[in-house]
């Protein structure tokens, strides 16, 4: 990983348009890839990325880090502050408790708890930024990505966000929509999911593992 710490602008070209003015910033460069651009405030969401595959180049006061897609970010130099390259070895990934790889496993066996004419393509479907819990087809055949928690939050909806943001851009299987799927969900995880068009599920846990798989169902 390589930590950029410099005061620049940058512009996205693509489907959009967008600029962030002169100001310094962290930019993040990632073995996978990707890069994108931090301010010292909103928590972990970045101001602007590019997800892999995607490739930059460094020219003097300007990066330029375009996709498969022609799509480009880039990013005017005025100074750089700190530059620092870390390797960080293999990440082991995160390891889910019991309740949700359970949930996970009933919800992929019997996917179509979901919807009738629903149909599974697989658990743990990977992308660049972690896995998709389960990527399925509804009965329209469109795609669907479903992030399971114990315990519905902020957080688990804006890591849903970042996988349909993602997946949105692979024009084999966009449109890509999303259901955010919990034992419980809190209010405010519940209307931010709803106000971004995503799908929100309450999972009966003992209800699920305790019926027999042709009567399970979802409420």
């Amino acid at each position: 990983m390589r930590l950029v710490i410099a005061r620049c602008q940058v512009d996205y070209a693509g489907r959009l348009t967008a600029h962030l003015p002169m100001a310094t910033r962290l930019l993040l460069v990632k073995a996978d890839g990707s890069v994108s651009v931090h301010s010292d405030d909103r928590a972990y969401k970045p101001l602007n990325w590019m997800s892999p595959p995607c490739w930059l180049t460094e020219a003097p006061g300007t990066w330029t880090v375009q996709n498969k897609a022609g799509e480009q970010l880039i990013i005017g130099i005025e100074e750089i502050l700190h530059d620092s390259a870390h390797d960080l070895g293999v990440e082991p990934g995160l390891v889910k408790d019991g309740v949700e790889a359970h949930l996970q496993a009933l919800l992929a066996e019997h996917i179509a708890t979901l919807g009738d004419g629903w149909s599974l393509i697989r658990r743990e479907y990977p992308t660049a930024i972690g896995p998709v819990d389960i990527l399925c087809r509804d009965h329209t055949g469109a795609t669907v990505a479903v992030e399971i928690k114990r315990r519905g939050e902020l957080d688990g909806v804006e890591q849903l966000t970042r996988y349909l943001d993602l997946l949105n851009r692979d024009p084999l299987i966009a449109p890509v929509h999303g259901v955010f799927a919990a034992q419980q969900i809190k209010p405010q995880a519940r209307t931010l999911a709803e106000d971004r068009g995503i799908r929100c599920v309450t999972l009966d846990y003992d209800q699920l593992r305790g019926l027999e798989s042709a009567d399970l169902r979802l409420f």
